[in-house]
């Protein structure tokens, strides 16, 4: 039996059901990948507007996350540039707290590991929120995400933890200025080398 290519593998992800009875909006998977791109974003999960537009990041996180990235739509959108993977990679509904329930669990343990292996070793992989943190952070690390953004430097000089770009978050940017001031110019300075 031979090893699956990544465009095979990617197309069976894309029509991945496995969750579908959990899934209130149904399956939609949404990611971007391929055998060049040096980039990666990896997030948590899409939201409802991802979810409807089957775009990545197609949303006012997508904004700041460009912004942050220092880059627009069309490079942030070049699957042979920039890899998005996120955990889930569909939209899992809505909590009855508000925001989003988190990235179902089955992605991760039938897909990641498969695919990451046949994507090419990043040169920054953005990790952001807590659950692909777990994921791509190994050893120990702090208990809460300020820490772990915080220490982004033990992570280095591949991964760099952030926060989840959501207007939901500007309160935690406001008290944390020194993310803005001084991990977002180390992270545009090493996307534009790649670049």
């Amino acid at each position: 039996m031979t090893e699956e290519t990544l465009p095979s593998l990617l197309s069976d992800i894309r029509q991945c059901s496995i969750c579908q009875n959990e899934l209130p909006a149904g399956p939609r998977p949404v990611l971007q990948a391929s055998s060049t791109a040096r980039i990666q974003v990896c997030g948590q999960a899409p939201g409802r507007r991802v979810h409807e537009t089957g775009i990545p990041f197609n949303d006012p996180s997508g904004d700041r996350l460009r912004e942050w990235m220092g880059i627009d739509r069309d490079i942030f959108y070049d699957q042979e540039k920039i890899a998005i993977i996120p955990m889930g990679f569909c939209f899992p509904g809505t909590s009855p707290k508000g925001g989003d329930l988190p990235p179902r669990p089955e992605c991760a343990a039938n897909w990641h590991d498969k695919l990451f292996a046949r994507l090419p070793k990043p040169v920054i992989r953005l990790v952001i929120g807590q659950y692909a943190q777990n994921y791509h952070l190994k050893g120990p690390k702090p208990k809460t995400l300020t820490d772990i953004v915080r220490n982004w430097h033990d992570y280095g000089p591949i991964n760099i933890p952030l926060p989840h770009p959501s207007p939901r978050n500007n309160i935690w940017l406001k008290k944390n200025s020194w993310f803005e001031e001084e991990v977002v110019p180390h992270i545009q300075q090493k996307i534009s080398q790649v670049l």
